[in-house]
């Protein structure tokens, strides 16, 4: 299946979640235990030939997915004809789970159809791919790995490798650009016009007098010279997994685009590897709670940088991400996490000398002379001169090539769609969008932010493709044993 990569980035590592799991983890969970055992004799959904699709705008493609991120690599694999079976050595910790793949052992996983009451959790190496196992890779790079965690560099060059190994590389199209996504129409009383799109604004009366046909994608491509080369193309199916780094979260404040305020890791840690912030007496302000305002406050005070960490949460506050990391695994985080708690502001200890937290405050506004208002939760306000403010505090994807930004996907359909408090509204079995037949979502746009979880839904996004391929009887057969399409 072609995939695009369009507007989007590597995802967050952490998710919330609860004792019971998704349909989705469900499926992740199996693909834990089986995902290596991939040696099968496979189907594999109907190929477009490399060089086809772009230059030529009357081809319909069976799926077109948006996003070069894990979950975009992970689906390609499985829609590439990439098939996990129950391997003979593997026990899953249900029991009950065990038994019914046990009766099915001659089917893969995404011929089999998951009951809802199963609930089990997630194992394995969290940044890793089926069929390619991480620790593997990275022992073949490094001779001596210490621990289980690695750079992201690291992770980055993983799944590049992913992508050539499993011979996913004809799937993807590099610099390419989605500017919009749009529901084609035909008039129900004229059997063999042409297809339309219809403007968002039409009335439901309006559009229910037509039939939804395929979906039109319009984007660019940007080539060698550094010029935009326009396409068109036609899909039956959509999934959008771009992740949801694109637009970083605003504070919404008066002064917040004074250019001593950055609103992103690499923007910050640039200044710093730069030196322009280097020998400076007036602290940096870190506004944030999360691991990435955390990754700043390190880099800040790893190069003797002083520094003012905002955040509105109480430091008891359940929570707060730093409580559902172990200490062994992230003793540098709870280094920060210490800090937050025993060396936060009071009227009678002032500022620290390279470290202040202040709990429940908020920022009210910058000033051009470089000056800071925060404001306690008892509306006690306070001034401070700064060197540099740096607002981490979440982000959002960039869902402008929908209609009403893609909006009306998600659970609070008033409101733009973020990982948290609003996510895409899908099929817990199938990761259709509730509000749009044949358009689905991945990753993060739907809550599931550890690339552990990623490949639950990759997997269910195949079983519902291949099962509908299946009834139309547009399968071919693939040989060669590999599992490779």
């Amino acid at each position: 299946m072609p995939v695009w990569c369009c507007r989007c980035s590597l995802a967050g590592h952490f998710r919330n979640y609860g004792d019971t799991e998704t349909e989705g983890e469900i499926y992740n969970s199996l693909v834990q235990y089986f995902g290596d055992n991939l040696g099968r004799k496979v189907k594999a959904m109907p190929l477009v030939e490399e060089t086809s699709f772009l230059e030529d705008s009357s081809v319909t493609l069976p799926v077109v997915v948006i996003g070069n991120g894990p979950s975009g690599i992970c689906l390609s694999y499985m829609l590439s004809g990439y098939r996990p079976y129950l391997s003979s050595e593997a026990v899953h910790p249900n029991t009950i789970l065990q038994s019914k793949l046990q009766e099915a052992r001659h089917l893969s996983l995404v011929d089999q159809n998951m009951e809802g009451s199963m609930l089990t959790i997630s194992f394995g190496n969290w940044m890793e791919l089926p069929g390619l196992k991480f620790k593997d890779w990275v022992t073949s790079k490094r001779r001596n790995p210490k621990g289980d965690r690695v750079m992201p560099e690291e992770v980055a060059r993983y799944y590049k490798h992913y992508v050539k190994v499993m011979g996913l590389q004809k799937n993807f199209r590099e610099n390419t650009y989605i500017t919009s996504v749009s529901r084609l129409y035909r008039d129900r009383e004229e059997d063999g016009g042409q297809d339309a799109a219809i403007p968002a604004q039409h009335s439901q009366m309006e559009k229910s007098k037509f039939i939804k046909r395929n979906w039109e994608i319009r984007g660019y491509q940007r080539v060698a010279d550094g010029s935009h080369v326009p396409f068109g193309l036609f899909a039956e199916n959509v999934v959008l997994a771009t992740g949801t780094l694109d637009s970083p979260a605003r504070l919404e404040v008066e002064g917040e685009d004074f250019p001593f305020v950055f609103h992103s890791l690499p923007e910050f840690g640039a200044a710093v590897s730069k030196g322009k912030l280097r020998g400076q007496v007036d602290p940096v302000l870190i506004v944030g709670s999360g691991l990435t305002a955390a990754d700043a406050v390190l880099c800040a005070y790893n190069n003797n940088i002083p520094v003012i960490h905002v955040f509105r949460r109480r430091v008891t506050d359940p929570s707060l991400i730093f409580k559902q990391l172990p200490k062994k695994l992230y003793p540098e985080y709870h280094k920060v996490y210490h800090m937050m708690c025993t060396q936060s502001y009071s009227a009678d200890l002032d500022l620290l000398s390279d470290y202040t937290s202040f709990p429940e405050h908020h920022v009210l506004s910058f000033k051009s002379d470089m000056k800071c208002i925060l404001q306690s939760v008892s509306g006690l306000k306070k001034i401070f001169k700064l060197s540099a403010a740096v607002v981490l505090i979440g982000s959002h994807p960039n869902l402008s090539f929908l209609k009403e930004h893609g909006c009306y996907l998600g659970h609070d359909s008033g409101h733009p769609i973020t990982c948290k408090g609003n996510p895409v509204a899908i099929d817990p079995y199938t990761y259709e969008c509730v509000q749009e037949a044949h358009l689905f979502a991945l990753g993060p746009l739907v809550g599931d932010n550890f690339v552990r979880f990623l490949k639950g839904g990759a997997l269910g996004v195949t079983h519902c493709l291949a099962t509908r391929q299946k009834k139309k009887h547009l399968f071919v057969e693939r040989g060669g044993g590999d599992g490779v399409a």
